[in-house]
């Protein structure tokens, strides 16, 4: 990311907020396999990539693997997005259903439904970072029994400094503009603030930079938080997120103080 920024002539400090825990026992990957094995599920839902892998890579420690595949290949698999993909490829998992661009629990929702994925059925929802709860009670209200299968969590990082120092100087006013990646990104971000300053100056200040997100999973946490969302990227990538927002600041900026 900060070569990104600076290839486009940008002067970028980051702060990393996150890091990728795996569930130390991964209970409920092993829960789950046993579930599979005994032709409980119907449909499989996977969301992310490193879900997809983490979650093979444990229950093909306690259980063979081609039992797995077999009992996975008599489901009907569905990818949120593409991370997904190459994953259940490598593996030798079918995919039957792909949800549309911008590839959030909406669009997945409205392709399972469309495909008659949910009224019925008993679907495995691989989780990822924290859980997707709004996902659930709408595939429950609609007829599924749905088991959530949490394979990793998203932590603080173990040094909290440089983000602590992005949000002083956030509150000082010496940013012109925030990206975000990732909407956990923001939960962390005020998480820290409120033990470090404080969130509601935080947010205030952050409400007068201009504020780039991902996409839509992202941006839906940032308005959900009250700030607005400036520029979001034609597609989820963050190469597009920084080019376009390079494109895109002194217009954005020059408005912002209008």
């Amino acid at each position: 990311m900060q070569s990104l920024l600076e290839r486009h002539g940008l002067i970028g400090t980051v702060a990393p907020s996150m890091k990728e825990v795996p569930l130390e026992e991964n209970q409920a990957a092993l829960d789950f396999a046993v579930e599979l094995l005994a032709g409980r599920y119907d449909v499989v839902v996977f969301l992310t990539g490193v879900g997809a892998q983490t979650l093979f890579d444990a229950v093909t420690r306690r259980y063979p693997r081609d039992e797995i595949l077999a009992a996975l290949n008599r489901c009907r698999i569905v990818v949120r997005g593409p991370k997904p993909v190459a994953v259940l490829h490598a593996a030798g998992v079918h995919i039957d259903l792909r949800a549309p661009e911008p590839n959030t629990w909406r669009e997945l929702l409205a392709a399972l439904e469309a495909a008659g994925f949910v009224a019925g059925q008993r679907i495995a929802l691989q989780e990822y970072g924290i859980p997707q709860e709004e996902l659930r009670r709408q595939l429950e209200a609609r007829g599924a029994s749905v088991r959530s299968v949490p394979v990793y969590r998203w932590e603080l990082p173990d040094d909290l400094q440089p983000l602590r120092a992005a949000i002083g100087r956030t509150i000082r006013g010496e940013f012109d503009a925030l990206l975000f990646t990732s909407a956990q990104q923001l939960e962390h971000v005020l998480r820290v603030a409120e033990e470090t300053a404080s969130s509601t100056a935080w947010l205030a200040a952050a409400a007068e930079c201009v504020i780039a997100s991902i996409g839509p999973t992202a941006s839906e946490t940032i308005r959900r938080h009250g700030l607005p969302v400036h520029l979001e990227p034609a597609h989820p990538k963050m190469g597009i997120l920084v080019r376009e927002l390079a494109e895109a600041l002194p217009r954005l900026r020059a408005a912002r103080k209008t």
